[in-house]
């Protein structure tokens, strides 16, 4: 019994033995392991150390601690990190290994120099967990040329090669300084979750709170901003296609790749020191997509600001500006939407309902702001067929400092929008009580020849004060009329097949003195009459032919304030006025109805209108010929009564 027993206490010493000296070689194999991989970023330039390397086999858990890296080819950048423990650790084949988890703590790095600006950055993570997580066995080799585009390449193809379940950081610290023309500042990010990475792609990323504090250097008094977002999430990340903009051999594809399908966030808060405050709902985007060969990050990269730019010259100006436009043009964004926003200042607090992007069309809704006058107040105002490259490029064309813009360069506005849009307006009027009130104002234009829209459209729907200080509405004021309202619908479109313009209708109503409208119609217009050149437009307009031309007038209160008015001006009864019109119209019909008596009809419906209130008169011309507009604009300016001569003249009146 003695010696079975002698037996096993000698087999279990020898297989402690064996075991500790298993461990110790799994050890010393772990610690070569990672010193080579060491060794490898010292052969390329870079100084790289580490301190304890150790190895548990039975949990399968390696640890480092205190990393620190300086890369060769970046003497600006320095990396530490206190340890990484990863446990589980397994080789999967000759190039790969995972772990079922990896910690990191006390990660921090620094970039004194960054890009053309000179821009330091230091990031901090405390702690950093990945779940699952596999990746290549060797790290390549960081690019020797140590160009922002470079690292950017190389830090995306380190990510496109690993994969975990889930990444959470419980807060990231990131301090920034741009120098004198930069400002400075710090962001921190807590509470931040990736989900599901694999092949450059995450599925969702979640951040409960972001907060920032900016240094802004002006002239006079420094500016400090400080501000909150809480819970940014982003859905659906793809890198890949900006890997792709960043890859000389792939940047040449031309279609639109989906970067990010959603990104929102919770409440916003942004204070200044001089007393501004900034509170929105939230902030969202969808499908935001980039096209890799317009999409030129870096292009980008190179324009980042020195730390005292001289002004650029007219040229370069322009040349920055094309080069910012083709960038946006190759950004696109399926929808963007930002929540109620409310802007305090020591003058008072603005507030906005909602600010919207799609298919085109920008919006801005439930505005309530003060002004010097008083409280502004507007439904929605848009654009329509709004693009940020084309304002931009539009811009450009006008930046000639000393030079006035050209008259084809301004209507180049035309070809960057389609249209504008406001409802719903309440403007205090001038510094009085009263209030101009806009239903609609609605604008819109197509079928550019050149730089000139050949079809266009106009409502207006709005009531207006009159102003006594104005000449023109004296006689408003006087009758008692303080308010106007006006209701206009016009509508002219050319055909370019037929050669024929028409305006159809056009439409004022005066909602407490008239309503008016006209119909009217030309043939035979050119293309070539729609441009910014003044000789050649006189050239083509002598092609130009009269159509019809039909007036209509309803009296809704202007013959009374005409009568009124004369009453006034001599001193007579307002019938005594309203008889005196009347002949005066006849008296005048006289001397046209002797050569054109077609005219009669028009002169008895004309003193037919002012001496029966509450009519509406009618008038339709029809040119008797071929009647060139050239023609007829000189013989009204020398001879109304021959020009009216040129047209059938049909007039009535009726209640």
């Amino acid at each position: 019994m003695k010696r079975i027993l002698i037996g096993l206490i000698a087999a279990v010493v020898l297989a402690a033995g064996g075991w500790f000296g298993f461990n110790l070689y799994v050890q010393h194999r772990a610690t070569a392991e990672v010193e080579a991989a060491f060794e490898r970023l010292r052969a390329g330039g870079s100084k790289a150390s580490h301190g304890k390397v150790a190895f548990d086999l039975p949990s399968r858990t390696l640890t480092i601690e205190d990393i620190a890296v300086d890369p060769g080819n970046q003497p600006q950048a320095h990396v530490k990190i206190g340890a990484i423990k990863s446990t589980g650790v397994r080789q999967v084949d000759e190039t790969r290994f995972a772990a079922d988890s990896i910690d990191i703590s006390g990660f921090e790095a620094a970039f004194d120099e960054v890009g053309p600006g000179k821009l330091k950055v230091f990031y901090k993570v405390p702690q950093m967990t990945l779940r699952d997580y596999a990746g290549p066995l060797h790290v390549q080799s960081a690019p020797a040329s140590g160009s922002l585009i470079d690292m950017y390449r190389f830090v995306l193809d380190q990510f496109a090669s690993v994969t975990a379940t889930s990444v959470t950081v419980p807060a990231v610290n990131i301090n920034f300084d741009a120098g004198s023309s930069g400002g400075s500042g710090e962001v921190v990010y807590s509470g931040l979750a990736l989900q599901n990475l694999g092949r450059g792609k995450v599925d969702a990323m979640k951040t409960e709170r972001a907060t920032f504090t900016i240094n802004v250097p002006q002239p006079g008094k420094a500016d400090k901003l400080t501000g909150e977002i809480s819970t940014i999430i982003v859905n659906d990340f793809d890198s890949t296609p900006i890997l792709a903009a960043l890859d000389p051999q792939t940047s040449g594809d031309d279609g639109y790749r989906r970067v990010y399908r959603q990104i929102s966030t919770g409440p916003c808060v942004l204070k200044s020191v001089q007393g501004m405050r900034m509170d929105i709902d939230g902030f969202a985007m969808e499908d935001i997509d980039v096209q890799p060969s317009k999409f030129h990050l870096a292009e980008m990269f190179a324009m980042l600001p020195q730390d005292k730019p001289a002004p650029p010259t007219p040229a370069q100006a322009r040349e920055l500006l094309e080069k910012i436009a083709g960038f946006y043009e190759g950004i696109r964004i399926g929808k963007l939407e930002i929540g109620k926003t409310s802007v305090s200042t020591p003058q008072g607090t603005g507030k906005i309902n909602a600010v919207r992007y799609r298919q085109g069309e920008f919006a801005v809704e439930g505005v309530d702001a003060p002004s010097p006058q008083g409280q502004f107040k507007m439904e929605r105002f848009a654009l329509k067929s709004f693009s940020v490259p084309n304002l931009m490029r539009w811009a450009a064309g006008l930046a000639t400092p000393g030079q006035a813009a050209s008259p084809n360069q301004m209507l180049g506005l035309f070809r960057v929008l389609e249209g504008a849009e406001i409802k719903g307006v309440v403007s205090p009027f001038k510094n009085t009580r009263q209030l101009v009130t806009i239903d609609t104002i609605s604008l819109s234009w197509g079928q550019l020849v050149g730089s000139i829209p050949s079809k266009a459209n106009l409502v207006v729907k709005m009531v207006t004060p009159t102003d006594p200080t104005s000449p023109a509405q004296r006689a408003l004021t006087m009758a008692g009329v303080d308010k106007l309202a006006i209701d206009l619908d016009l509508g002219a479109a050319w055909t370019e097949s037929s050669g024929a313009f028409a305006l159809t209708p056009a439409t004022i109503d005066l909602g407490n003195l008239a309503k008016a409208q006209a119909r009217f119609a030309l043939a035979n217009v050119p293309r070539g009459l729609f441009t910014t050149d003044p000789a050649q437009a006189m050239g083509q307009a002598a092609q130009i032919e009269t159509g019809a031309i039909e007036l209509s007038l309803r009296d809704s209160g202007v013959v009374d304030l005409v009568v009124a008015q004369f009453s006034r001006m001599q001193n007579v009864s307002r019938d005594a006025a309203r008889s005196a019109i009347v002949e005066m119209i006849r008296a005048q019909g006289e001397k046209v109805t002797a050569s054109n008596l077609d005219a009669r009809a028009a002169v008895d419906a004309i003193a037919g209108f002012v001496a029966t209130s509450g009519q509406t008169l009618t008038i339709k011309l029809t040119p008797l010929g071929k009647l060139p507009v050239l023609q007829l604009m000189d013989a009204l300016n020398h001879e109304p009564i021959v020009a009216l001569a040129q047209f059938r003249i049909e007039a009535s009146t009726g209640l």
